[in-house]
């Protein structure tokens, strides 16, 4: 095709390959006239302004970045539910698939001096549609930078699963990115990690530290997970809580364990817990107007709250949602839940481009993409 591109799959599903991709853009539009961004294929996607289906983290990239480049042309294939059983049924033809994820690349192309091209999890996933990330690579002819978990021994075996995909398709992998790397193990696992990648002769390109705000949860990302909507504080959905407590002890030992930044999920029925938090954010707020306790509360339970306790919150602007589990239950499904990056959480996006494109070595990324 004549321009450079390279693609980006992870070696796992939650590694993080999004925001690595947010800090190789940036990176390389201030080294380069023009960067392009596609996802061929995408999994979830979200509904834009125009009606438009589009894959969510193209909605980002093309946000963030002010890309020209139309939405269709940037998320040209995407996997809705039913997709695979139709596929397999024969009503979706792959040359059809094959010709639109080309034709999108080639517009991309042509237009920038590079094209970001985002993978869908691990190389392995769209097997069933004979459409892997893998093998989209090998359809764009560009090289494959793996993200992996920045671990050593379990990493590099994840990384030798991908790789041996990658060589089955007959594409290069060009570098290896760690992500979320800890930083007392940072040194160690750069030295060993590229021993370890010499057999391949693959460079180590990136070793991003691990960064706990981007893993701190919105009020937004418990909207979705719970498939609900925010009752009250809308206007501060996207405020990070650092802190998760249930509330289920007597109101006086809660009283002593309030903290800034704390989601407290207690049930809808425990209204001596909630006046109990209204009361903590009006003696703050009168006393030190300008704190902000950035307080979120979660209520559970059979049976909503009342109408009375919803409007006194929604005089906090604290945001709250409710939902009809357990508190149990809500704990859980939060505990096992891992946050995304969304497209109005600015915070966490500039966050994410900052750490990455600090810890990316960009003049020998853009030499072994150059390569053979």
């Amino acid at each position: 095709m004549g321009k450079k591109g390279f693609f980006v799959a992870a070696t796992g599903q939650n590694v993080g390959k999004t925001t690595v991709c947010l800090g190789l853009v940036s990176g390389l539009k201030k080294r380069l006239e023009s960067v392009g961004y596609i996802k061929p294929v995408g999994q979830e996607h979200i509904e834009t302004e125009t009606g438009l289906h589009v894959d969510k983290d193209v909605v980002i990239f093309k946000s963030h970045f002010h890309l020209a480049d139309p939405h269709e042309t940037m998320s040209p294939i995407l996997f809705p539910r039913g997709f695979t059983r139709d596929y397999l049924d024969g009503k979706i033809d792959r040359r059809f698939l094959v010709d639109k994820i080309l034709t999108s690349y080639e517009e991309i192309a042509r237009k920038h001096k590079i094209s970001v091209i985002e993978g869908t999890g691990h190389t392995g996933v769209g097997s069933i549609i004979d459409l892997n990330n893998a093998q989209v690579a090998a359809l764009l002819k560009c090289p494959v930078l793996l993200v992996a978990s920045g671990g050593l021994g379990s990493s590099f075996d994840d990384l030798s699963l991908n790789y041996t995909q990658c060589e089955k398709h007959g594409v290069r992998v060009a570098g290896v990115i760690l992500n979320r790397v800890l930083e007392d193990k940072r040194e160690m696992i750069l030295r060993y990690m590229e021993k370890a990648l010499k057999r391949w002769e693959v460079p180590l390109l990136g070793c991003i530290p691990y960064d706990s705000f981007l893993s701190t949860p919105s009020m937004s990302d418990f909207v979705q997970l719970f498939d609900t909507e925010i009752l009250t504080g809308a206007q501060r959905s996207l405020q990070h809580y650092q802190h998760i407590r249930l509330a289920a002890s007597s109101v006086e030992t809660y009283r002593t364990m309030i903290v800034p930044n704390q989601l407290i999920i207690t049930p809808a029925s425990r209204e001596d817990i909630i006046l109990a938090t209204l009361t903590q954010y009006w003696d703050t707020k009168i006393s030190h107007p300008e704190k902000d306790l950035g307080l979120g509360m979660i209520l559970t339970g059979k049976h909503p709250p009342k109408e009375t306790i919803v409007d006194q919150i929604k005089r906090t602007e604290i945001p709250m949602i409710y939902i009809p589990l357990s508190s149990f239950i809500a704990m859980k499904m939060i505990n096992t839940y891992t946050t995304k990056i969304r497209k109005n959480d600015t915070a966490k996006i500039e966050e994410a481009v900052r750490i990455v494109e600090q810890h990316i070595d960009f003049d020998r990324l853009l030499q072994v993409i150059s390569g053979p």
